[in-house]
């Protein structure tokens, strides 16, 4: 079986893919990513093969700006046109010779039409439960709109969401259709995601709500194993004192001054902090020993020897959180970070910051809390149900739908 795993997204779309990867391999598939270029060379590093897809996007995650006004809908409308039209014009030649397309995330948006072009397979994956319908919690805000409200119908939200959709999307994907020989979808959601789509997400930290999991297969989620050991600086760092602090907002944008703050509410609790620079290029601006900025490290070594961990709230680094057994902080900036920041709280291993931007005295209030005993134990008791599996299972699944 050869298998194309597509996303056009950043690190915590492309590196369950990664994973996904490497379960093949292991059970004698051959699998190759269509990805964003800044992620080739990792990858190929890895020995599978790259077709590189869309622009670079580090650039996209420099400190964040000053507020700016969201895109008008027409400005959406012609960024989706180009997205669309990038998507088709190179995973065509991605998949040639593939059985399947897996395709990751909610901008993955001609990845289905392709396979259907091909007459090849086809599973979309979302690696968070509230990016896929459901009556039992609201749609993620995506295009441009504002939270929905906790009392409105959420089966009326999702129908918006749909009609969303067809507006912002519908146009694009049905003129490439056509130039492909194929009849026009008229619910562009639901041909994207399907009607039974995949959630590569920990059922202990993101079940999905349905009963039986209707609707969805629910596979754990795909977590790499990392084999790099930490730099000799970060092992120092760590076993020179007490475990530190930790900060990084992996491939995303970050809010102004947090590492600062992050640092402010450490030195106020007696704790160090390590900073993870990430895509964001983060700084503590302060040199002090207390204090290391590195750019990256395996979170999977990284996290069970720190104290706490302030994030982004991104699945991939809540998960490595939590399987760590580690209190978080999570400060969340868009999208399905929100729900993994409530999560932490209702599971009670860590602490959902305000959607304020956080300061020195917000963020020693959260670590403060983050820090108690009971948060603590609590973590280190839910470490031991995330499974590790999920990537395994989902190569083993796809393995039976290709076989029928």
């Amino acid at each position: 079986m050869r298998v194309l795993l597509s996303t056009i997204g950043t690190r915590g779309d492309v590196q369950p893919m990664v994973a996904l990867a490497m379960a093949l391999r292991e059970l004698g598939q051959e699998a190759r990513l269509c990805v964003p270029p800044d992620f080739r060379d990792w990858i190929e590093g890895l020995r599978f093969p790259v077709v590189p897809i869309g622009p670079q996007l580090r650039p996209t995650a420099s400190a964040a700006p000053p507020a700016q006004a969201p895109p008008t809908p027409e400005q959406r409308r012609r960024m989706i046109e180009g997205t669309v039209a990038v998507q088709f014009a190179t995973i065509p030649a991605a998949a040639e010779g593939c059985d399947v397309i897996v395709a990751g995330g909610a901008m993955s948006m001609a990845a289905h039409s392709v396979a259907e072009r091909l007459g090849i397979g086809y599973v979309y994956v979302s690696y968070c439960p509230v990016t896929l319908p459901s009556p039992h919690h609201a749609p993620v805000p995506v295009w441009g709109q504002a939270p929905a409200d906790a009392t409105a119908d959420n089966g009326a939200l999702w129908a918006e969401d749909a009609r969303r959709w067809n507006d912002t999307v519908g146009a694009a994907l049905n003129a490439h259709r056509a130039a492909a020989g194929l009849a026009p979808v008229a619910d562009t959601r639901g041909h994207m995601f399907t009607d039974r789509p995949w959630l590569a997400a920990d059922p202990a930290l993101g079940p999905w709500p349905e009963p039986d999991g209707a609707g969805v297969v629910q596979t754990g989620a795909w977590i790499l194993p990392d084999p790099r050991p930490l730099p000799p600086d970060l092992e120092k760092f760590l076993d020179d004192g007490e475990p530190p602090v930790c900060v990084g907002f992996g491939s995303v944008r970050a809010p102004r001054d947090v590492a600062r703050a992050t640092l402010g509410a450490a030195r106020a609790l007696g704790r160090r902090v390590i900073v993870l620079r990430g895509w964001a290029g983060l700084s503590p601006a302060d040199d002090g020993p207390d204090c290391l900025a590195i750019d990256e490290a395996d979170q999977q070594a990284l996290f069970p020897r720190v104290a706490a961990v302030v994030h982004h709230g991104g699945a991939g680094t809540t998960t490595a959180a939590a399987l760590a057994g580690t209190p978080q902080v999570v400060v969340p900036q868009l999208c399905d970070q929100h729900y993994w920041a409530r999560r932490a709280g209702e599971l009670g291993i860590g602490i959902a910051h305000p959607p304020a931007a956080p300061t020195a005295e917000s963020l020693a209030e959260a670590l403060g809390r983050a820090l108690h005993a009971g948060v603590a134990a609590r973590a280190a008791s839910l470490a031991g149900q995330v499974r590790t599996d999920g990537a395994a299972v989902a190569a083993r699944r796809l393995l039976d739908y290709i076989r029928g």
